[in-house]
């Protein structure tokens, strides 16, 4: 609601507009209403009408306080006109109506203002006020700068016309929502597109909660929003990378580059636990699983609850936040048709750098020699690979060329939308088409979904939603399986002197394979991912402000993974085969039913209270099967039955899982200015033993909008809102058991048979070990923050905040006592997370042409383990978790550089002595005694850093001119390192690796300041200290990306209009274009692998068209 407009703006606007007031009122809804007030204000009055008939008011703020004696008004069907005339009667309140909005006058305040005082003037001004999507903005205020009575509204189409205007006037244009623009009249100038822009000060901006909305100055809770239009426009092919840097809190590292197997993994305020951390998702209400997969143009807005006062609301699944997606609805209008389609190309960006066949086998050579051992290849060989003039006999083979190639991909999105205000409407549909940038991996993906809201009757409304996902994808296979991963694998460690092909047309291989070969003969492993949900709801308004709502969801999933094998020959001798094809079908449903009761008064204009009572009960059903057979009658026969029989095998499970809830939230606010919300929810998961099975978990948040206090009246100039918020509560993690049994049930094994009686009796044995006391991970958490917008044209938010994990589910070893070995699981773990983030934005425009905004990020975690079950610190390899560490710390021997000789080396040895079985050498890494005890030992292993970033950062700069716009967006972290295996850069075996160009700048008697260590022959040092877990393979991976480049351009409307189209934009989309970081290799920093046999993430460059008609 516009709750300020001058008593001039209005004048002007009344009269100027009263043609086009006559036309609307012939399309005026009528409306029912009941009112019954005695001696109460025109503020409490527009309240009541725009409740319960959906009119927004525009007025002067002054008329708000103004006294009406009684009012009393009961009517069914009857015109808005006729109802205001009642209402309105014996007061000197005017009005008048415009579509949806009803404009007030106190016409006491406004004597001297004449309805019809138009200023004659020169000439007839005509425009079109449009957003900064193009689209036209309807009912928007266009009013002559100082000139009484002289204004309009624009029409549907965003169209206004204002007569007897003199040049050098300046026309002023405001819409709800939107900065207010100033455009000045140029002689000789009659036409004008007047672009408007979204006001991101906007304090009335209504925010998507849980089971509800709040608006944004009212919210005392981490809450943190993303809109479309931070989302369309992009070539991503998943929700989560399209988020990745947008918010702060939340870490986002992005998987793999596999099409239809793409997400990423995201965190909330750190890693909340060892066990599940993944945050809970769901998709208009309801947890789909799917949204990695939704069609970005189908998204309203995401919403992330990031502490426990805005996400107690969910429980028992809310520990590792919360984020609410919203997909678009229909608004009442005529329909509107839009189209976002676009083509991408991408490449790999990120491909390690390896030795030429000449280079490594030189090197190879050497390292034999220096072995004792004859070198491999003769002169003539060496001479044949630096000329490469026997490209068969002695190739120079570079194995990515033939598995990589460059992507394509293409996305269209089509969507309908509109209806009357008794049906709204939107349906869409999308189909994305990818050919990947490893060679056979394909995906095919359609989108659908449909919402719909109907006015039933005057207190009876119904909604429905239906979406459908479709996803066929596939990934190259070796022969012998391991999908993309092996392919990727095997090309990075075959040598490059080995033969794609042969002379004869055969395959060079090792005995690993050829991976050029498994992608020649198209051996596959298929995907197909479908998804459906539904939700049927119903609203019922039983009396003013108070509303029940009942809405039932399902949801189905159904995967499919078909991988198949083909055998494969690379030559008369060496052969990988036979077919092999194992199938799995898994499915899952889930069923839910909420029931809601919604309370909203506003009392004595000061005290505003809103209430929420829930029930919700939760059912789900995972069913899984899986077989297997080989030796098929040949690579074309793809179904299961064509196999052997006699190698079948099969297996399969299910499992069934209920939740049942009861929660409730209570807002309080006085003058909008003391802000209380509590929240309270307990769950019962049958995922626990009877009595260990209810949890529950309560919130408390406070806000103090400390710029509405009249000691802050000075500050209303400059400074808009400025908020103190604070909160504490309790959330629950029931996800961190596994979801295939209950972890309470021990696990009993059939068939240990024992004589009994003088006969054989079948016996029952229990293998495993549980305790019935396991139940919920608890999280505590606390914050403070601020949220101040000034000058109109900033905003700036930042918090602190703290979250205890406690009772987390650990392994724990069985007692030799039980007869039992293994581990059971038990509440035994806890850790924290702590830190700030912080978020500013600037949007300014300096003209009608000319517009500018920053929109910045920051966030920074310690993550620290409490306790692990009574014990200082776990070990596994070179992961350490040990208390006041961060979770899966490095634990690897700190190196202090290179020896320079053998007798630096063997001093060294001396004085501490060498626990590996090789001796120190010139170029081994100089291992240091970290504990100081004069000897190297394990205890000398340090704690060397974790992948979990400490700060995280993004940034957006935007800017536009006239019809175009750019806007370029980074982000990056810092504070991570991670553990990179040796493989990586390659050993030197022979046939089954390729090392790196990085072993050129490798340490020789001649380079003793090297970079790297000394060469040597794998298989001769097997116990050699370079082999150890040292700090050299622990890589700082801080990082800077330009993730996203975005240019457009809107075509003028002088084009459009003229092809029937309301708005036309064509753009350029470049995505992670460039990455800094400190990397010794070309590598991807943010590659969830040490050993980078991942599908790689992609640089793309895209084109696409949004248009709207």
């Amino acid at each position: 609601m516009n709750k300020k407009v001058s008593i001039a703006t209005l004048s002007a606007f009344l009269v100027a507009t009263s043609p086009a007031m006559a036309v609307n009122e012939a399309n005026t809804l009528y409306v029912n209403l009941e009112l019954s007030l005695n001696r109460t204000t025109v503020g409490l009055v527009i309240q009541s009408i725009s409740e319960q008939t959906g009119y927004e008011f525009s007025y002067d703020e002054s008329i708000l306080s103004k006294e009406i004696s009684k009012v009393s008004v009961r009517v069914k069907n009857e015109h808005i006109e006729s109802v205001l005339k009642k209402v309105f009667k014996n007061t000197d309140i005017s009005y008048r109506i415009v579509d949806n909005r009803i404009f007030l006058q106190d016409n006491a305040k406004t004597e001297n203002v004449s309805f019809a005082s138009v200023q004659q003037v020169k000439r007839t001004i005509r425009g079109t006020v449009v957003d900064n999507t193009g689209l036209p903005v309807i009912g928007a205020n266009v009013i002559v700068k100082g000139s009484a009575g002289v204004g309009t509204v624009t029409n549907v189409d965003g169209d206004f016309t204002l007569e007897g205007i003199e040049d050098g006037a300046t026309l002023m244009i405001s819409y709800i929502g939107y900065v207010d623009q100033e455009v000045a009249v140029a002689k000789g100038k009659n036409d004008y597109k007047i672009t408007i822009h979204e006001d991101t000060q906007n304090l009335d901006e209504v925010v998507v909660v849980g089971y509800g909305t709040q608006t944004k100055v009212n919210l005392t809770g981490a809450v943190s929003t993303i809109g479309k239009d931070e989302l369309i426009n992009r070539p991503v092919t998943n929700v989560s990378s399209a988020l990745q840097g947008l918010t702060p809190g939340v870490t986002i590292t992005s998987g793999t580059g596999q099409p239809g197997s793409d997400g990423s993994t995201i965190r909330v305020r750190g890693v909340g636990t060892l066990n599940n951390a993944n945050p809970y998702i769901l998709v208009d209400g309801i947890e789909t699983g799917t949204f990695d997969s939704i069609d970005p143009n189908d998204i309203e807005s995401i919403s992330v609850l990031k502490d426990a006062a805005s996400a107690a609301i969910y429980g028992s699944k809310a520990a590792n936040g919360v984020i609410l997606v919203t997909t678009k609805r229909g608004k009442a209008g005529k329909a509107t048709v839009s189209y976002n389609g676009n083509v991408s190309f991408s490449n790999v960006s990120t491909l390690i750098d390896r030795l030429s066949s000449y280079d490594y086998a030189r090197l190879y050579n050497q390292l034999l020699t220096q072995d004792g051992a004859s070198p491999r290849f003769t002169d003539e060989d060496l001479r044949l690979f630096q000329d490469g003039t026997d490209p068969y006999g002695h190739p120079n083979t570079v194995w990515t060329d033939y598995i990589y190639r460059t992507g394509f991909m293409h996305k269209h999105s089509l969507n309908v939308s509109g209806g009357s205000e008794d049906v709204k409407y939107m349906a869409s549909a999308g189909f994305l088409g990818q050919e990947g940038t490893l060679r056979n991996s394909d995906r095919q993906q359609f989108n659908l979904r449909t919402n719909l809201d109907i006015k039933l009757s005057d207190k009876f409304t119904m909604r429905t939603n239906m979406a459908f996902i479709h996803n066929d994808y596939s990934e190259p296979n070796a022969s012998y399986g391991g999908g993309s991963t092996q392919l990727i694998r095997q090309a990075d460690r075959i040598a490059p002197w080995i033969p794609y092909k042969k002379e004869d047309g055969s395959y060079g291989s090792i005995s690993d394979g050829n991976p050029a070969a498994w992608v020649d003969i198209n051996s596959r492993k298929y995907h197909l991912l479908q998804n459906f949900s539904g939700i049927l709801a119903f609203d019922y308004h039983i009396i003013d402000g108070l509303t029940f709502t009942l809405q039932g969801a399902y949801v189905t999933n159904i995967k499919e993974t078909k991988d198949y094998r083909k055998e494969c020959w690379y030559d008369d001798v060496n052969y990988h085969g036979p077919d092999q094809l194992g199938e799995t079908i898994s499915r899952w449903s889930r069923y839910t039913l909420d029931a809601l009761l919604n309370y909203d008064k506003t009392f004595n204009q000061d005290h505003h209270f809103k209430a929420m009572v829930g029930y919700k009960i939760e059912k789900y059903d995972y069913r899984n099967l899986y077989a297997f057979r080989k030796s098929f009658p040949n690579s074309e026969v793809t179904d299961l039955n064509g196999g052997d029989s006699s190698t079948q095998t099969n297996s399969g499970y299910s499992r069934e899982l209920a939740l049942l809830s009861y929660f409730g939230r209570l807002n309080y606010d006085y003058k909008g200015k003391y802000l209380l919300e509590a929240n309270f929810r307990a769950d019962a998961s049958s995922r626990f033993a009877k009595g260990y099975r209810w949890g529950y978990f309560p919130s408390f948040s406070a806000g103090w909008r400390i710029s509405e206090e009249d000691f802050m009246e000075n500050t209303h100039g400059w400074l808009q809102s400025l908020k103190l918020r604070g909160s504490w509560g309790l959330l629950g993690n029931q996800d961190a058991v596994s979801d295939e049994y209950y972890p309470y049930l021990p696990t009993l094994y059939i068939g240990k048979n024992f004589p009994f009686g003088g006969s054989v009796h079948q016996g029952i044995t229990v293998v495993s070990h549980k305790v019935t006391t396991i139940s919920w991970e608890n999280s505590t958490n606390w914050g403070i923050g601020f949220d101040a917008n000034f000058l109109n044209e900033f905003m700036l938010s930042a918090e602190y905040y703290n979250r205890k994990t406690s009772d987390i589910i650990m392994d724990i070893p069985v007692s030799d006592t039980f007869g039992i070995s293994g581990t059971y699981q038990d509440n035994k773990g806890s850790l924290r997370n702590s830190g700030v983030e912080a978020s500013f934005a600037w949007n300014h425009s300096f003209n009608k042409d000319w517009r500018m905004g920053i929109n910045a990020n920051f966030s920074y975690n310690k993550n620290e383990l409490l306790d692990l079950a009574g014990v200082n610190e776990i070990i596994d390899g070179y992961m350490i978790n040990r208390i006041g560490e961060p979770y899966q710390s490095f634990y690897v021997y700190e190196v202090d550089g290179l020896f320079k000789s053998d007798e630096e080396a063997a001093a060294y040895e001396k004085q501490y002595g060498n626990p590996w079985s090789l001796p120190f050498k010139g170029g081994d890494f100089r291992i240091k005694d970290a504990d100081g005890d004069g000897k190297l030992t394990d205890k000398d292993r340090v704690v060397k850093g974790t992948q979990q970033p400490k700060t995280t950062f993004g940034l957006t700069l935007s800017a536009g001119w006239k019809n175009f716009d750019l806007s370029v967006f980074m982000q990056g972290v810092t504070g991570t390192n991670r553990y990179f295996s040796r493989d990586v850069v390659g050993s030197f075996i022979g046939d089954t690796s390729h090392p790196s160009t990085n072993w050129l700048d490798a340490w020789t008697p001649e380079n003793t300041n090297a970079e790297w260590p000394r060469l040597f022959l794998e298989e001769n040092s097997i116990s050699s200290p370079q082999r150890v877990n040292s700090s050299f393979w622990c890589m700082n991976t801080n990082y800077l990306r330009i993730k996203n480049v975005n240019f457009g351009y809107t075509l003028p409307k002088s084009w459009t209009n003229k092809l029937g189209i309301a708005n036309a934009k064509i753009y350029y989309t470049g995505e992670n274009l460039f990455t800094f970081d400190s990397l010794p290799f070309n590598a991807d920093p943010e590659s969830p692998s040490g050993n980078l046999d991942v599908y790689p993430i992609s640089r793309s460059h895209s084109f696409g068209i949004n248009v709207t008609f």
